[in-house]
């Protein structure tokens, strides 16, 4: 019996953008080539539409790759700050209570 590891495997941007322009320039399908390269056809779909997106050709309200990295950035500036705010208001808490011991 195998088992899976809970650990995806990672792609260099090269490699996608290689499969992605073998889906365009193959007459195979997507499973096909999926397979050829020893990628999940699911993954390689997923390539392919975010190809579409980025190229301006995907559904309506869909993240290119660029707005997608910048949602991750911002969300994690709004983490920090947040622990940044946490933590100020519990100094002052702290500060409050002893100024007026």
């Amino acid at each position: 019996m195998s088992k899976k590891s809970n650990t995806s495997k990672r792609y260099t941007p090269e490699f996608k953008c290689d499969a992605v322009a073998l889906v365009y320039s193959s007459c195979k399908t997507v499973t096909e080539i999926a397979r050829d390269i020893g990628v999940s056809p699911e993954g390689l779909r997923n390539w392919v539409n975010q190809d579409k997106t980025d190229r301006g050709q995907g559904p309506a309200g869909a993240l290119t790759t660029a707005e997608r990295e910048e949602l991750v950035r911002l969300r994690r500036k709004v983490r920090e700050m947040e622990q940044t705010i946490e933590v100020l208001g519990k100094a002052t808490a702290f500060f409050a209570n002893h100024k007026t011991k």
